[in-house]
């Protein structure tokens, strides 16, 4: 197939070399000039140093290069999606299916990913979205990876795990598009809570409690706007849940352990070299959660260390001071 991936950070970079070592012919678009010709001529990613980028690999800054695509990915990070969407509307072939591959949910409006492009390109083309416990760094060096394609259209699900599974890269289909979103959005949130608690030096008995608590708030949101609290348990939800909030490949997590150690949110988040998406998107959950009247005691936590100035330890003492409950009220299993 021909295939445009619509952004050249490390996400979009490491799918963009699966797809062409699946042989498909793939495009990789950066927003930025100079980035292209950077790329193209170093033939290496500095967010996947070491990492060779195949000639084969078309690389531009010309969204022409969407006139014959067949499959175009959508991969820039949540706060730049609905501009790249809306820039992108006028190339994009008629019904070409759109796969967001972006972990997020819009400030401001509460949106999922699929629904600001669905809402930017006009609603008719299939969407699908793809998510699930896999780093960047690991998918470009073709390490074993599983991950879950979902649509509200079989088809078109179906089609992208065609056109990604390989033998190093397995994807599972889904119909819950709502509750894989949501997963692959809040476990950002989750996982600087994680690092805040090992920079504190807490244990492993903290985060496994972290883990699976985040686990249960993430369903009760989920359920809420019409997803399946079931799909929590799988690769998209719990799956991604454990890599990001155990793994130093995980920004956010990285992230986390600064602010535990000492650090202001702000400057740990202009230093890291990358986006900090669980920093945004703590403002939704939290936004969501109150409006829905659903109960996310972590994402509350998290949001008044990050935007309101709330001391680590207290926070701490916050969440293990509630009041008594059985595992079974609310929960996601």
């Amino acid at each position: 197939m021909n295939i445009v991936v619509l952004g050249s950070g490390g996400w979009g970079t490491a799918l963009a070399m699966l797809l062409e070592q699946n042989r498909h012919a793939v495009t990789l678009w950066s927003h930025d000039h100079q980035k292209a010709e950077q790329l193209k001529l170093k033939r290496e990613n500095p967010l996947l140093p070491g990492v060779q980028l195949p000639v084969e690999l078309q690389i531009t800054n010309d969204l022409n290069c969407l006139r014959n695509a067949e499959l175009v990915v959508f991969a820039p990070p949540s706060f730049a999606l609905r501009a790249v969407a809306k820039e992108a509307a006028p190339y994009l072939p008629d019904g070409v299916p759109l796969l967001s591959v972006t972990k997020g949910i819009e400030r401001g409006t509460h949106l999922r990913m699929s629904q600001v492009i669905a809402q930017e390109t006009g609603g008719e083309h299939p969407i699908a979205v793809l998510s699930g416990p896999s780093h960047a760094e690991e998918v470009a060096r073709a390490m074993p990876t599983g991950v879950v394609a979902a649509s509200n259209r079989a088809e078109t699900a179906e089609l992208v795990q065609r056109v990604f599974t390989n033998e190093r890269f397995r994807v599972y289909t889904h119909d819950d598009m709502v509750g894989v979103e949501l997963a692959g959005a809040l476990k950002n949130v989750a996982a600087l809570c994680c690092g805040v608690s090992d920079g504190l030096g807490l244990g492993d008995n903290t985060k496994a409690l972290l883990i699976t608590r985040a686990m249960a708030e993430t369903s009760r949101l989920a359920e809420r706007l019409g997803g399946r609290k079931e799909t929590l348990a799988g690769l998209a939800g719990m799956g991604d849940l454990i890599v990001t909030c155990t793994s130093m490949h995980s920004r956010n997590r990285r992230a986390g352990i600064a602010i535990g150690e000492g650090r202001t949110p702000r400057e740990v988040v202009a230093d890291m070299g990358g986006v900090v998406e669980g920093y945004y998107a703590a403002v939704s959950a939290k936004e969501l959660a109150d409006s829905l009247g659903v109960e996310m005691p972590i994402c509350e936590a998290m949001y008044d260390i990050l935007y309101n100035g709330a001391e680590v330890r207290g926070m701490v003492h916050r969440l293990m001071s509630r009041a008594p409950k059985r595992e079974t009220d609310n929960g996601w299993v």
